[in-house]
């Protein structure tokens, strides 16, 4: 379980990574078209969804009660449903300004590096109190990390469009 996840979070934030260098400087801030973010927005976005995660494992746990990876199902229909479109939460919408293609990197690789370290160090079938998902019960670390892969990769699909949209 845990070198299966660890392994999703590297290809997930390689991916992510990758995509995100080919935009230049410039293109890093350009609305592609009305109504969307731009790529640095949609950057963003993730890492404020992913970055604060680790601290939810380290906070208030208890055992689990119910299979441990319960949510990932519901989950993958959500975000890996790429034709609904969803708001994003007020706490996690990314501000309106011009963002650094380095910065963002940089906080992509921590994120990617602290959820590795985290598969690898807490025991995945414990619940987390201290945070929840809308429409949900509270989530294992397992689901967590499953949360945060499946966001991230609904977002690189964002992204490539973002791209495509950009090079025309």
């Amino acid at each position: 379980m845990k070198s299966a996840i660890q392994n999703t979070i590297l290809e997930t934030y390689t991916k992510l990574n990758d995509l995100l260098s080919s935009f230049s400087k410039e293109e890093i801030n350009i609305v592609p078209f009305e109504g969307s973010w731009t790529a640095g927005q949609t950057a963003q976005h993730i890492i404020l969804a992913c970055s604060g995660l680790t601290m939810l494992f380290a906070g208030k746990t208890e055992k689990t009660t119910r299979k441990p990876d319960e949510n990932v199902k519901a989950l993958d229909g959500i975000f890996l449903d790429f034709n609904t479109k969803y708001q994003s939460p007020e706490n996690i919408k990314p501000a309106e300004i011009e963002y650094e293609k380095s910065t963002l990197l940089a906080s992509i690789k921590k994120i990617q590096n602290d959820l590795f370290e985290a598969a690898e160090t807490y025991d995945l079938t414990l619940t987390c109190l201290d945070a929840k998902v809308p429409g949900f019960e509270h989530f294992t670390i397992y689901e967590w990390l499953h949360f945060a892969i499946v966001h991230t990769q609904r977002h690189t699909h964002q992204l490539k469009s973002i791209y495509e949209h950009i090079k025309k």
